[in-house]
């Protein structure tokens, strides 16, 4: 068969993702910040947007037809209705340039501004204390040569956040150039810097230094730590004592006094920040219903610019280029007003959405929570999944129960014996509350769990008990209980 070329014709159907189209989704699934940002980097590169905030401006009319606010309260006057109005005089007629020009190169009256002495940038921000700089004002006190200077400074350098050490004497030694006895004397000084156990390069170093540190010389803690630290973590105390020959009293009492110690002599120093949540939408409940508001605090108010767009319609002609300029960003301008209206009306539908739907969690808290998914959402206000799924992402709502990403009221089901379903994070509350109240020395196994929710109507596996308690953060019975040994030990409260 031989090969030919030729032309055909044929008719297809395909979505094609335009740059516009593009933005209108990222805009949908950017958290508040950074939606602040992004309005910013608008305002910073398309000259026809501008930020409305002076009220004189707000009342002048004209533009004001294509600001946020009145794309909020329904107002949606498409770019060709403005055209069309020729009532407005044009902006470039009653421009006063001379007053412009003026107020630009004059310099401000010297009795406006007054020179002050600026306060240091320093003294802005509170200054923490971390653990190098601890450490290095401690070196510093040691007054050592200065090669032993530089030795604790590189030391110093490689602690991880916990403060342990985790380069080799040798590679300290190798980038200093310098004799591997001499590192080990400096690292010496540093370990007994405070935090007790500071520089040490494994947990039993680390609780060794603090040992030495607090004059303990106890034979049986010094072996518990150096050969039995897997079985003291296990509560093993029988294995401990069985090895050591030692009174398991005696295992217990020297167990006690381990667990006192700091197994992260760091942990007091370099602490995170806080992440402050600023909510994108506020639910409030008034009377007997539950009224829900968009924060826009500090969001900047959008309008388009009268210079520019009477610029188009006055009568003086522009050339070509100076007119497709405009209108390149003014197109880009109206639909950035019209993307970010439209992606605070979807955040208010699905917010008023979720509300509909967790009412009971609204008034009665987290074991009141209902399994919810995508599609119920999206069904309710007439969206596609994909939508209510970027909206969503990272956004989170102040609710009279506390703050919430809006993911978390998209849960699983678990079933329940009557037909019904309960959320997956109710199921979780209800086992955390099962451990908070059991019985310290018959602490309750992941079946005994199982078998409580089952009198509760809840229908859950012990592979599912033992999943939702590893995500709680709750140890396993065997490591919950206390031993017989340690409840003997304890005196007894005896009524009066």
């Amino acid at each position: 068969m031989a090969l030919e070329l030729r032309q055909s014709l044929k008719l297809t159907q395909s979505l094609i993702m335009t740059q516009k189209l593009q933005q209108a989704i990222k805009l949908l699934q950017l958290s508040r910040m950074e939606l602040v940002g992004e309005i910013t980097q608008a305002l910073e590169t398309n000259p026809v947007l501008e930020d409305d905030q002076l009220e004189e401006e707000k009342a002048a009319g004209g533009a004001d037809e294509f600001s946020l606010g009145n794309y909020a309260n329904g107002n949606e006057s498409s770019p060709e209705e403005a055209k069309s109005d020729g009532k407005a005089k044009s902006a470039a007629e009653e421009w006063d340039w001379d007053s412009f020009l003026k107020d630009r190169l004059m310099p401000p009256p010297m009795g406006e501004y007054e020179e002050r002495e600026a306060f240091p940038f320093e003294s802005l921000n509170a200054q923490e204390t971390t653990l190098k700089s601890h450490l290095i004002w401690q070196l510093r006190m040691a007054e050592l040569d200065q090669e032993g200077d530089n030795i604790g400074v590189m030391i110093i350098g490689n602690l991880d956040k916990d403060g342990y050490l985790r380069s080799t004497v040798e590679e300290i030694a190798d980038e200093m150039r310098v004799d591997p006895a001499r590192v080990e004397q400096v690292l010496l000084i540093v370990q007994g810097f405070d935090p007790p156990g500071v520089a040490a390069r494994d947990l039993k170093e680390c609780l060794q230094l603090q040992l030495k540190i607090l004059g303990i010389q106890d034979p049986l803690v010094l072996n518990i730590i150096d050969r039995h630290l897997n079985n003291l973590g296990n509560k093993n105390y029988q294995a401990i004592a069985r090895d050591l020959k030692a009174p398991i009293g005696k295992v217990v009492e020297a167990g006690d006094l381990i667990s006192n110690l700091e197994p992260k002599p760091g942990r007091g120093f370099d602490a995170e920040e806080p992440d402050y949540i600023s909510p994108d939408v506020h639910v409030e409940k008034v009377e007997n219903d539950y009224v829900i508001r968009l924060n826009d605090d500090g969001l900047p108010k959008l309008r388009v610019n009268t210079f520019y767009l009477e610029a188009l319609r006055g009568p003086d002609k522009l050339p070509d280029s100076v007119k497709s300029y405009i209108q390149k960003h003014l197109d880009n301008a109206l639909w950035f007003i019209r993307s970010i209206h439209q992606r605070q009306k979807t955040l208010y539908r699905v917010t008023e959405s979720i509300v509909r739907f967790q009412r009971d969690f609204l008034d009665h808290g987290l074991s009141h929570l209902k399994p919810l998914t995508l599609r119920q959402v999206a069904e309710d206000v007439q969206m596609h999944e994909s939508t209510i799924s970027r909206v969503t992402t990272n956004k989170y709502v102040y609710t009279p129960q506390g703050v919430f990403n809006l993911k978390f009221f998209f849960n699983s089901a678990i079933n329940m014996s009557l037909g019904d379903q309960i959320a997956s994070e109710s199921v979780k509350e209800k086992i955390r509350q099962l451990v908070a109240g059991e019985n310290p020395e018959n602490p309750l196994s992941d079946q005994e769990i199982a078998d409580n929710l089952l009198g509760q109507d809840v229908i859950i596996a012990r592979r599912t008990v033992a999943k939702y308690r590893g995500m709680l953060g709750v140890l396993p019975s065997s490591k919950r209980k206390k031993p017989w040994y340690q409840r003997k030990s304890q005196p007894e409260n005896h009524a009066p």
